[in-house]
């Protein structure tokens, strides 16, 4: 027998459902990302996004939260993403649930939830409380409403955080879950744990000429740029920052943000760059970061996730070194980590470097496996992973009378922990990491770009009628279908110095994408295009066939 109550809650769902309808013939698919697509077909995916948020709350007894975002997509788009109780993201049977949930039919709607209820054994008299965020797209206030008008139908109760960045709803959750124990639940708390320990590692140093730091930074018109602007006062006059694409004018991440400019290996428009000028860019959501700089030549020089994982991981290592102690440190990478940064960290600074399918869920989880695991995709995107073991050592010896300079290194590593955001990718917090270790090692960004040399590298993509022939083993390093392409890709390979290649197959769309390094630029965009045709004759290309580079 149904209790009564949930009769009605399912009436209720059903109502509100109405107002919110299924596009005929609409298919979406939950991945890394959550959902993204054009904003006018997102209303009913966010009302039922709303309505599996309560479903997870009550399953999880926690504060779950729903971001709206398309991240670096343009602006007509948008998107939804639910972040699980410690700010990650959502379990990959759930998002099975999400998939079936936006994908069902007004009339299956009830047999769907129904399901789901039963499979997780909910308890639907469970109180559910659900926290929402949104980035500054137009569209995004009201999709918002519609996530509030799940929550509602299931009588469950929402804190609207309204605008805030990604990385800052994860952080919310993980400290409403953790009851304060990693930072005051807030958007000012955020600020505060972040600006207290920025403040108190570049206090350490006495900075050249009048004591400030100079960075440009790239809002990508987006959430990133109101939010720093918000947090500047907190930063004790150390960092002057100068914010180009801020929102006023522009639309979001076009021909801007940190998408663009790794993608177009060049500066976003609206931005003076000076020779060595240090400068970065967000992406609309701000969780992605990549720094770029020109140097006396006006040659364009970008420092991508691999270089930001690699000053990040030398500074922990130098002052894991420092206090003495043995942790277990790991850099996790994708594919498309470039090998000099592979090779740097494994024979120059001896971290052990693992590699993770693409997309950060699989290198977060990849990352949890070490007392400090950090990890980043070349696109921006990652973080500093701590366990509990690790930080209780850490915070140990910062308290202890030891030596000056074990205590010094002990409460460097401390101030780390805690300007990092262990939750997600986090463009500010990183932002912010990068500039404190670049002041504490008394490093230009030249010096830094020049820790060690990037080889050569190209991307593709080659058009097929179906993607899924191809089949990838070894992290997506190497292919098991169709048959014969991989050994046609290795007889590539040996043809160049120091070069490797791999293909994937895209996530959202029928192209497999094709990456290749070299000695030499030529040697990269000669095998990457050498490649696209063995992909293009064994693996059904459509269309053209792929031409050369040069």
């Amino acid at each position: 027998m149904i209790p009564r109550k949930n009769y009605l809650q399912m009436e209720a769902v059903l109502k509100y459902s109405s107002r919110h309808p299924k596009p005929a013939g609409l298919s979406l698919q939950y991945g890394t990302a959550g959902f993204r697509t054009k904003a006018e077909h997102l209303d009913h995916v966010m009302y039922r996004m709303g309505l599996l948020a309560v479903l997870r709350s009550k399953k999880t007894k926690s504060v779950i939260g729903v971001m709206v975002t398309a991240s670096h997509n343009p602006e007509e788009d948008n998107g939804v993403k639910l972040v699980d109780p410690l700010g990650e993201m959502l379990v990959q049977a759930w998002e099975v649930y999400a998939t079936n949930l936006a994908n069902a039919e007004q009339q299956e709607l009830q047999t769907v939830m129904t399901f789901i209820i039963q499979q997780e054994d909910i308890k639907m008299d469970q109180k559910a409380s659900v926290a929402i965020g949104r980035d500054t797209r137009p569209s995004s206030e009201s999709l918002s409403q519609a996530v509030i008008d799940g929550v509602t139908a299931l009588d469950s109760k929402y804190h609207d955080y309204g605008l805030v960045t990604t990385p800052q709803l994860h952080y919310v959750i993980c400290c409403r879950n953790t009851n304060g124990e990693y930072g005051e639940p807030t958007i000012d708390g955020y600020y505060k744990k972040l600006s207290r320990a920025f403040n108190e590692l570049v206090k350490q140093v006495a900075v050249c000429g009048n004591g400030r730091l100079y960075l440009n930074v790239d809002g990508a018109n987006g959430i990133g740029a109101l939010k720093l602007k918000e947090m500047e006062q907190h930063l004790n006059s150390v960092l002057s920052l100068k914010l180009y694409n801020e929102g006023c004018k522009g639309k979001l991440n076009c021909e801007c943000g940190a998408d663009y400019v790794k993608v177009q290996q060049k500066p976003p428009q609206g931005i003076e760059v000076k020779p060595l000028d240090r400068c970065c860019s967000f992406d609309g959501d701000a969780d992605r970061i990549v720094y770029f700089y020109k140097d006396h030549g006006g040659v364009f020089h970008l420092l991508d996730g691999d270089k930001i994982a690699t000053l990040i991981s030398t500074f922990i290592k130098e002052l894991l070194v420092k206090v003495g102690l043995s942790l277990q440190m790991a850099v996790v990478q994708t594919a498309y980590a470039n090998g000099s940064a592979t090779r740097y960290l494994e024979d120059v600074m001896k971290v052990p470097v693992y590699c993770a399918k693409t997309g950060v869920k699989h290198l977060h989880h990849k990352a949890q496996e070490f007392d400090i695991g950090v990890y980043f995709e070349a696109n921006g995107h990652g973080t500093v992973l701590f366990s509990k073991t690790a930080e209780d050592q850490i915070r140990q010896l910062a308290s202890e009378e030891t030596t000056d300079d074990k205590k010094k290194a002990a409460q460097t590593l401390q101030n780390t922990i805690d300007l990092i955001n262990q939750t997600v990718g986090d463009a500010i917090s990183d932002m912010l990491v990068i500039e404190a270790i670049l002041s504490l090692k008394g490093l230009t960004v030249q010096k830094w770009d020049e820790i060690y040399t990037d080889l050569p590298n190209r991307q593709l993509k080659v058009k097929v009628a179906d993607r899924k022939v191809i089949e990838t083993t070894d992290a997506e390093r190497r292919t098991v279908r169709p048959p014969g392409l991989q050994e046609k890709i290795d007889n590539l390979v040996n043809k160049y110095n120091l070069s490797r290649a791999f293909v994937r197959p895209s996530g959202t769309e029928d192209v497999v994408r094709v990456y290749a390094e070299a000695d030499t630029q030529d040697n990269a965009d000669a095998l990457a295009h050498e490649v696209s045709l063995a992909v293009f004759h064994l693996a059904g290309g459509v269309g053209d066939v792929p031409k050369p580079l040069r």
